[in-house]
């Protein structure tokens, strides 16, 4: 199937959100802005937070579910089924819906850490399962999502997957192993940046700014910053190299950092985040097939 059926393929069908925080609000949020499904398409239910349902319903008229009885029919009826509930409950859902899936149905995983080979352990047999690795930019439509297959989907569902994901921001279809290396990059990725930010920000306003020039110069900074590599094409590397005028001010800052090991820092947050991330799953794995 190629992408420009993919609205009209998924327009006629049911999804059901299993989990209704803020991962699974951004992607409705996208789905419908970009028009891929109407309101009326989609289900979204979580265990007991009946306020949080009733916000989402008048926020964007989805369909919800309360009483068990009436969550369990939604997800027997959907086509395309998102596990969006907190990593700790993770076991509990899905053992709830192992009676309840049925082979022809879609489950795009949003759980952190849990494999497709534990999803499919936990359901009791082989599925079409999509696992994802979404970023918070994307309750803004600038999120960066790694996704993975398991062997049962098919080219229309890969097609169909990409789609949506790409309706809050650009996705990333990378080997399952690679997805610990997506939390480390993008996954955990804007904490860094803003960590950053917030050091810039105070450096300003020791220096004299006030906090309110300090952040908006920093944000704009940041902003244009991101904008110069997407827009250019050109490497990082190559434009830091263009603005570093030999003996000037962003030298000297420049070798400041390198004095604090900075690049080192960066590289080796971004492989702990990663081991974080295979450590993470590793422990909902065992506390959830013992």
């Amino acid at each position: 199937m190629n992408t420009s059926s993919t609205p009209t393929a998924l327009g006629s069908m049911r999804l059901c959100f299993y989990g209704a925080g803020s991962m699974a609000e951004a992607i409705v949020r996208g789905l419908i802005g970009q028009e891929l499904t109407a309101p009326s398409n989609i289900g979204m239910l979580n265990r007991s937070n009946a306020e949080r349902l009733t916000e989402l319903n008048e926020r964007y008229g989805v369909v919800t579910a309360g009483d068990d009885a009436a969550k369990l029919d939604m997800v027997r009826n959907a086509d395309i089924i998102f596990l969006a509930p907190k990593p700790k409950d993770a076991a509990g859902v899905l053992e709830q819906l192992r009676d309840v899936l049925s082979p022809n149905q879609l489950i795009v995983s949003v759980i952190a850490g849990l494999s497709i080979r534990t999803i499919e352990q936990l359901l009791g047999r082989p599925m079409a399962i999509v696992r994802t690795m979404p970023n918070t930019s994307s309750t803004i439509g600038l999120g960066a999502t790694g996704i993975s297959y398991s062997e049962s989907v098919t080219q229309e569902q890969r097609t169909m997957s990409e789609a949506m994901f790409q309706a809050v921001g650009l996705t990333a279809v990378v080997d399952e192993p690679l997805l610990d290396v997506v939390t480390g990059v993008s996954g955990s990725g804007p904490a860094y940046i803003y960590y950053m930010m917030e050091s810039m920000i105070a450096g300003g306003v020791k220096l004299g700014l006030t906090a309110e020039a300090a952040r908006e110069l920093t944000v704009q900074t940041v902003l244009g910053a991101a904008e110069m590599v997407r827009i250019t094409g050109e490497q990082p590397a190559d434009l830091r190299r263009k603005v570093t005028s030999p003996n000037g001010t962003t030298q000297a800052a420049l070798e400041t950092l390198d004095a604090h090991q900075f690049s080192t820092g960066v590289e080796r947050a971004v492989a702990r985040a990663a081991e974080r991330a295979g450590e993470l799953g590793a422990d909902i794995e065992r506390s959830a097939l013992k």
